[in-house]
């Protein structure tokens, strides 16, 4: 079990039980997933770029992505339905706790001027989004060994019925929320 995970097991459900007055320990929010998704809009002249940005994924995520294709034709970005135009995985269990924890304590701390991700990222139902630039903030990625400086969205998925509720959570977790 991941260092994160034991964290959440018992600060966190103590500290959110406290501040929101929880009567029972399954009303305690939880993370639910991880997605990571990366669209790779220059995969439609060039299918090499999709192959690449899928094993930079694969090795960041520490599991086999999964390739989007588009949903509709758009003619002014030269797509049809169907292309291939990006890949995503989805993190449950412990890789996701061990991924959240790579992130928060050693990827996040590599962006440079960095002070903090933005707290109004939320959705209204208590699920929240990063952007990243760049995927050389992973210490897995290797510098020279990249094609192309590629960007990716990470959105965590919590049972919180609130935003407040799950900006809690995730500060329990360590995420470095801007003051």
């Amino acid at each position: 079990m991941t260092r994160l995970k034991e964290t959440y097991l018992n600060e966190i459900m103590d500290g959110m039980t406290k501040k929101f007055g929880y009567k029972n320990v399954m009303e305690v929010p939880k993370l639910n997933k991880i997605v990571i998704n990366m669209g790779v809009g220059e995969a439609k002249d060039n299918s090499k770029l999709l192959d690449a940005a899928i094993k930079d994924m694969e090795i960041i995520a520490g599991q086999k992505a999964v390739v989007t294709k588009a949903k509709k034709s758009v003619a002014n970005f030269k797509i049809r339905e169907g292309m291939p135009i990006g890949c995503k995985v989805t993190l449950r269990g412990d890789k996701m706790y061990e991924f959240a924890d790579r992130l928060i304590n050693l990827a996040l701390p590599r962006v440079r001027d960095f002070r903090g991700v933005n707290g109004n990222a939320f959705d209204g139902r208590g699920n929240y989004s990063l952007g990243i630039k760049e995927q050389v903030i992973f210490p897995e990625i290797e510098y020279d060994k990249i094609d192309k400086v590629r960007g990716m969205d990470i959105i965590f998925v919590t049972t919180a019925k609130t935003d407040e509720e799950a900006r809690e959570l995730l500060t329990l977790f360590g995420m470095p929320f801007k003051k």
